[in-house]
C-alpha cells in the first residue's frame, strides 16, 4: 500500500485506504471522485434506498471504519466523515498525480484531522489548510535537497578524477 498510495495510507490507514481503492476500481478512479462521493463510497445500496423512499441519506460508507470516526462524538460523526473524505480526496489525488512517492503530505493531513477532532472536543482552532500544505511542501523540498548517500557512505566526496583536476589547477595557479 505504501508503494501505491503512501499519502492515503498515512492518512487513513492501510486497510481502509485499500478498501477505498478497491471499491473505486483504481487509484485513478478514486482520485477522480469528488469528496462527497468518496464519503459514501460503500453505502450505495443505502443511498439509493433512501433516495427511493425519500428518507435520510447515509453520512458515511467505508470511511466509517476509520479510527477518526470512532473517536468522534455521536454528534460530530457526520462532520468528521465529511472532513475526512475531503482530506482523503486530496491524498488520493496527490498519490495519483505526484511524480515522487512521499508520505509527507499524508502525515500533515493526518495532523489536520487530529486537530479537527480536538476542535470538536475542546474548541482549539485548527491550522489553515494552506499553511499545512506549505509546510508539507517545504519538508518535501528539504528532503529532496539532501544529498543521497552512496553505497560506501561517502555522500559528500567528489570522484577522484575531479579531485585530481582541482589539485592540478591549484598547483598551476600557485606557480
Amino acid at each position: 500500500m505504501n508503494d501505491i498510495a503512501p499519502n492515503l495510507a498515512a492518512l487513513i490507514g492501510e486497510v481502509v485506504g485499500a478498501r477505498l481503492i478497491s471499491h473505486a476500481g483504481s487509484l485513478t478512479n478514486l482520485a477522480k471522485c469528488p469528496s462527497s462521493t468518496l464519503q459514501i463510497l460503500g453505502a450505495e445500496k443505502a443511498l439509493f434506498r433512501a433516495l427511493k423512499t425519500r428518507g435520510n441519506t447515509p453520512k458515511y460508507g467505508l470511511i466509517f471504519h476509520s479510527s477518526f470516526i470512532g473517536r468522534a462524538s455521536a454528534r460530530n460523526k457526520g462532520r468528521m466523515a465529511r472532513y475526512l473524505a475531503n482530506k482523503c480526496s486530496i491524498a488520493s489525488r496527490l498519490d495519483c498525480f505526484l511524480d515522487t512517492s512521499t508520505t509527507a503530505y499524508g502525515e500533515k493531513l493526518r495532523e489536520q484531522v487530529e486537530e479537527r477532532l480536538d476542535f470538536y472536543d475542546k474548541g482549539v482552532a485548527p491550522r489553515k489548510n494552506i499553511d499545512v500544505m506549505k509546510s508539507a511542501i517545504e519538508s518535501v523540498e528539504t528532503k529532496e535537497d539532501e544529498p543521497m548517500a552512496t553505497a560506501n557512505g561517502d555522500s559528500h566526496e567528489e570522484p577522484k578524477s575531479e579531485k585530481k583536476e582541482e589539485e592540478e589547477r591549484k598547483e598551476e595557479t600557485t606557480r
